[in-house]
């Protein structure tokens, strides 16, 4: 039995190196309202809190959607892992969900280094690891009763790109001189994915994993406006007849959806006036999926002052 136990412990310990990684994010409410945090579109707390605590991030920023419990408006926005605008290793970020004129917004508190945390729990505080796909859990447990004495362990552990399964099994049955008990015990962490591929060069794997093709850098963002979608909205801001209803428009648009950077262009070069590309330009910067081709935006501009500017907001934020 000591072997059995020391074999799942390990299996246990391997299982938590893994999935473990390198900084945190704090999300608590100021007013304690009870929200359900969504990272890159996938729900992170079973339950409507007021302070989850999500372990495991290794990328320097992730979309953040906080869906509240008493169905106010829900918050959208971007949540970054870095200091001085460098990324860093094994530290806990803290945003606070704070009420500003009227509207929920996150503010950053505080980013100190986890070694330096006092190890001790919060009471009102729900800690979890970050999952990037949906993940289900099932547990089957079954007894009968057997005389002899045996035990072993069957293990199973597959790690990959994707996701992580894991199977446990185990059977003891413990007695010698009269009759004894059964136990199997199976748990199973299972991820599945299904990919298909659209007409704009995405792939969407069960709406929860979205890959660019040809593109490697950082994703700001879940998944891309639909292309049907993009086209209505180009439409209604075209039937606009001045600049300053086409930006608003936009504003609308983009502040509710996940935008491609050429997405964004096209409803840049909608609008005449190079300042207001600008200010969209720097709003849309939020809500943009593959911040890598944020330098193609530069071409919607005339002035070399305007990309400058560009550039100097997207590194601050």
């Amino acid at each position: 039995m000591k072997k059995l136990f020391s074999t799942v412990l390990f299996t246990a310990f391997i299982f938590s190196v893994l999935v473990s990684q390198n900084n945190s994010l704090v999300v608590y409410s100021h007013d304690g309202l009870k929200f359900s945090l969504i990272l890159n579109g996938i729900r992170q707390n079973n339950e409507p809190q007021t302070n989850v605590k999500v372990t495991g991030l290794n990328a320097t920023n992730y979309q953040v959607k906080v869906i509240f419990a008493n169905k106010m408006p829900d918050l959208n926005q971007n949540a970054y892992l870095m200091n001085g605008g460098e990324p860093s290793q094994n530290t806990e970020y803290t945003y606070s969900i704070v009420n500003v004129k009227g509207k929920y917004k996150l503010k950053f508190k505080s980013a100190a280094p986890i070694s330096e945390l006092v190890n001790t729990s919060i009471p009102e505080q729900t800690v979890v690891i970050y999952t990037p796909i949906e993940r289900t859990t099932n547990t089957t447990t079954t007894t009968t009763n057997s005389t002899g004495t045996s035990s072993n362990a069957n293990i199973g552990m597959n790690v990959n790109g994707t996701g992580m399964s894991m199977n446990i099994n185990i059977n003891d049955i413990n007695g010698g001189m009269g009759a004894g008990n059964s136990s199997s015990t199976t748990t199973t962490y299972s991820s599945s994915t299904t990919t298909t591929s659209s007409n704009t060069g995405m792939n969407q794997s069960n709406n929860t994993t979205y890959v660019l093709q040809g593109y490697n850098g950082a994703y700001g963002c879940p998944y891309p406006m639909g292309a049907s979608d993009f086209e209505s909205a180009k439409a209604s801001i075209k039937s606009k007849s001045f600049d300053d209803s086409k930006l608003t428009l936009a504003k609308q648009i983009i502040g509710s959806n996940c935008m491609l950077c050429s997405q964004i262009k096209e409803l840049m070069l909608l609008i005449t006036f190079e300042a207001s590309r600008l200010d969209l330009a720097k709003f849309a910067w939020s809500h943009n999926l593959d911040k890598g081709n944020y330098y193609k935006l530069n071409d919607a501009f005339t002035f070399e002052s305007s990309i400058d500017e560009l550039n100097a907001y997207t590194q601050s934020h």
